[in-house]
């Protein structure tokens, strides 16, 4: 799963990269030529939500979502156990609603074929709803995960998580 999150984030980067040179051809385009590239916005306001999703398994994974660490430090081991476990079924909890309320939204996108623009570039919306759907069903599965590891001893601290780079790595 290590490895699927970190093609996931991969493929999350070069897309960010390709709406660098988006906007960078649209500013061009515009400031140049009076004539910027249609659809850009449609395109980057889609895309923002998809990387978003797209990076989340990773973070949870490698221990980089939020924690305060001057709080868990001060903490005995079995209590940083119990406030990560407290975090993660937050995190699963907030991704089973995600995914609840997500999917009666996608499905009525793809099935009625909702878009976003007019004129030159209409983009549908299911994608990015399927991004959502799809990514908040991961992002339950790595909380689980994470809790599991955890329980079995197979997971020190948020720092020794699964996905997490090695201290000698850096």
């Amino acid at each position: 799963m290590i490895r699927l999150t970190r093609a996931i984030h991969l493929f999350s980067a070069f897309w960010t990269l390709a709406l660098a040179f988006l906007i960078f051809g649209d500013v061009v385009g515009r400031g140049m030529f009076n004539n910027p590239i249609p659809g850009t916005k449609e395109i980057i306001q889609n895309s923002v939500v998809s990387i978003t999703f797209l990076q989340l398994p990773l973070a949870i994974y490698s221990g980089s979502m939020l924690r305060t660490s001057i709080f868990a430090d001060a903490v005995p081991l079995v209590l940083r156990k119990l406030l990560r476990t407290f975090g993660a079924l937050l995190g699963l909890i907030f991704f089973l609603g995600l995914i609840w309320s997500t999917w009666p939204s996608f499905w009525d996108a793809y099935r009625i074929g909702e878009y976003e623009g007019e004129g030159a570039l209409r983009v549908p919306t299911w994608p990015v709803r399927g991004t959502v759907l799809v990514m908040s069903v991961f992002g339950a599965w790595a909380y689980i995960t994470m809790i599991v590891l955890d329980w079995r001893d197979q997971l020190e601290n948020e720092l020794q998580a699964p996905g997490a780079m090695p201290e000698n790595a850096e």
